[in-house]
């Protein structure tokens, strides 16, 4: 079913029925972690298309995460937006947690900004910072590009030695500066979840190089570079990882901290997302 949903034929459908119902096709694409749905509010003139009637997508399981794509501007930039992403805790194949992104590649998306919420594992970082994602650790045992591979939609082999864009991160780090903000810059684990992590997870995950971890992102960021997107990552750190305080984590901790942090992230991506264009 998997290797059928991630077929050419298959995306084709569903971004001929996307097409369909907005004026312009989109520039960037933005999928927004737990709590961060808020800058959907912003999105100009929105056409709105719930997941379910959009054919061969995924839904959406998780509190925190609606079931909407949003199609409108920011900034003067077309952008197509998932109010709520799919991660393989719930069930899906890594290619199914990435199918959207395949889809926004055939509706025109040219930049995808990716952002989630993570758990802090470098001992310098706070609650609240906002980390530039700089490389990732795919810690899930699975990757969306296994099975045949398909030329029309990327190489057999794609590179990725820039999966994240330095480009981009450049231009997030001027942004911030314009906002008197520093962002961290780190490495991202991706696990599989849904379980918190260890704390001897967490000592292995540092030992190995790790500076956030988290339960996406990975997936999505591997089929967009597959399909020749460039990427940039944000990291919400919501919470200090496990054995680093002397407290259980939740996913309300999570969401109160991204409420926490919305001002501030809202205000330096809508900076950023006119400014990523080539």
């Amino acid at each position: 079913m998997s290797l059928q949903v991630l077929s050419y034929t298959h995306i084709q459908e569903a971004a001929e029925f996307i097409l369909k119902q907005i004026p312009s096709e989109p520039e960037v694409g933005l999928i927004l972690g737990s709590g961060l749905g808020v800058l959907a509010d912003l999105v100009e003139e929105p056409v709105t298309i719930a997941y379910e009637s959009i054919p061969h997508f995924p839904q959406s399981t998780v509190e925190g995460h609606a079931g909407e794509l949003l199609i409108g501007t920011i900034k003067g930039r077309t952008v197509v937006l998932m109010k709520g992403r799919f991660h393989m805790y719930e069930g899906y194949g890594p290619e199914m947690t990435a199918f959207p992104v395949r889809v926004m590649k055939a509706i025109g998306v040219k930049q995808l900004l990716v952002t989630n919420a993570a758990g802090g594992i470098n001992m310098s970082y706070e609650a609240g910072d906002l980390m530039l994602i700089s490389d990732h650790l795919n810690m899930t045992g699975q990757n969306p590009l296994t099975g045949a591979n398909d030329d029309k939609l990327g190489v057999r082999f794609p590179d990725m030695s820039e999966a994240y864009s330095h480009r981009l991160r450049t231009i997030a780090k001027e942004v911030g500066a314009r906002h008197n903000f520093t962002f961290q810059e780190g490495v991202y684990a991706g696990l599989l979840g849904p379980n918190y992590e260890t704390p001897a997870e967490i000592r292995m995950l540092r030992a190995l190089g790790a500076d956030a971890v988290g339960m996406s992102t990975v997936s999505e960021v591997i089929v967009a570079r597959h399909a020749g997107i460039e990427v940039l990552g944000i990291s919400c750190i919501s919470n200090m990882a496990a054995g680093i305080l002397d407290q259980p984590l939740s996913h309300a901790e999570v969401m109160e901290t991204a409420e926490k942090v919305k001002g501030q992230f809202l205000q330096l991506v809508l900076d950023i997302i006119p400014a990523m264009a080539e």
